[in-house]
């Protein structure tokens, strides 16, 4: 095993005889454990505990994702796994909404903790004279009774702190406690307002103690590497995982990236060859693949930074030679396919393959045209 001295440790960059991953390389083995360069007979449920949840700011991503990495997938069997509380949707990593199995929410919800409490001082000021004990045990109580809306939960909370600022109120509810998205929101086919109650009432059992970060980090690794330390911590939306990667070192593997940075990694983890084809595969917005790395070079080639969102608002990706290639849409009556650059005509013809596999299984008994757009010019 390669040995990295500790002030290269230090900088985040390893010594000069780590192996290098050029961005291809690195593209081939994250999008292994991905499960994108090939569709795997994962069940739902499994797949979802092995990425370590979906990105889920808007209810159809997680299934988009899972039709993108898994063979014989439909929507209903994630919406079942909902409908049936063995996922949930909850904010976790990043301060963002993640599809998580139940066992990943009573755990993980714990370790980032300390980035909700990091999340509660931006608006302490309109909290002022706020019991905070009092106030997680108030909404506690309000949402295990029946699950709230944030405005509800927010209006039976500002009736006893009156001079605080609502808003305030219940997002500190939120930071406070495991509160999770209760169905029909979520379920595939169906909608309804965000109502909340806490995790523990909503799946019958208590919270786990929070996992040691030592396993999380080999999670990571496992769903996302090779990886630096600013990498998992960009994922996680934590600081402070450098002494975990240490304690794990004389278990992991040690490479480098075109730029010197340390990436670590499990022994036997997959790392195809740089030239294993790829297929095109259409992701949904927010898709952790994107966002889970502090840099995305290994997925977004040069010039395209930033292409897949604008501000907030992101972008359905298509992935071409498994990188970022365009993004799509569904209009009306057709797929419209909108890429970054010139496709040849076999690419075209296996992103139309793909585009309609994916509409098969995710709009079954609806019919579409599939379109392809004018290659959309950089950004000024």
């Amino acid at each position: 095993m390669t040995k990295t001295s500790p002030a290269a440790r230090k900088a985040g960059r390893s010594t000069p005889t780590a192996p290098v991953l050029p961005p291809r390389a690195l593209n081939r083995a994250t999008l292994a454990r991905q499960l994108l360069l090939r569709r795997s007979p994962l069940s739902a449920k499994a797949a979802v505990a092995h990425l370590v949840g979906l990105q889920a700011q808007n209810v159809k991503p997680p299934y988009y994702a899972l039709a993108a990495r898994l063979e014989g997938f439909a929507p209903e069997h994630l919406s079942r796994l909902m409908a049936d509380r063995e996922v949930v949707r909850i904010v976790t990593l990043r301060s963002t909404i993640h599809t998580h199995t139940a066992d990943d929410c009573l755990t993980l919800r714990p370790l980032v903790q300390p980035a909700r409490d990091r999340e509660l001082t931006a608006f302490r000021k309109g909290l002022a004279g706020v019991d905070l004990d009092r106030l997680a045990a108030l909404a506690r109580d309000l949402v295990e009774a029946e699950p709230r809306t944030m405005t509800r939960l927010r209006d039976a909370l500002l009736a006893e702190w009156p001079d605080a600022d609502p808003q305030a109120l219940a997002l500190a509810a939120r930071c406070l406690l495991p509160l999770v998205q209760v169905t029909p929101r979520g379920l595939w086919g169906f909608s309804g307002q965000v109502a909340l109650t806490t995790a523990e009432h909503w799946l019958g059992r208590p919270a786990e103690p929070s996992p040691a970060p030592d396993s999380v980090v080999l999670r990571y690794l496992a769903a996302f590497g090779p990886a630096s330390v600013k990498d998992m911590q960009t994922w996680a939306g934590l600081t402070r995982l450098r002494d975990a990667f240490e304690r794990l070192r004389p278990r992991l593997v040690t490479f480098r990236d075109e730029h010197g940075v340390e990436l670590l990694d499990l022994p036997d983890a997959p790392r195809p060859d740089p030239d294993t084809p790829a297929p095109p595969r259409f992701l949904p917005e927010y898709d952790n693949l994107l966002l889970s790395h502090a840099d995305r070079s290994r997925v977004v080639p040069p010039g395209l930074k930033g292409r897949n969102a604008v501000g907030n608002q992101a972008y359905r990706t298509l992935l071409v030679d498994g990188f970022l290639a365009g993004v799509w849409k569904l209009e009306e009556d057709a797929l419209v396919i909108e890429p970054f650059r010139g496709l040849t005509r076999a690419e075209r013809e296996e992103v139309a393959e793909e585009g309609a596999r994916m509409l098969k299984v995710m709009h079954e008994g609806t019919s579409y045209d599939i379109r392809f757009g004018p290659v959309v010019p950089p950004r000024p």
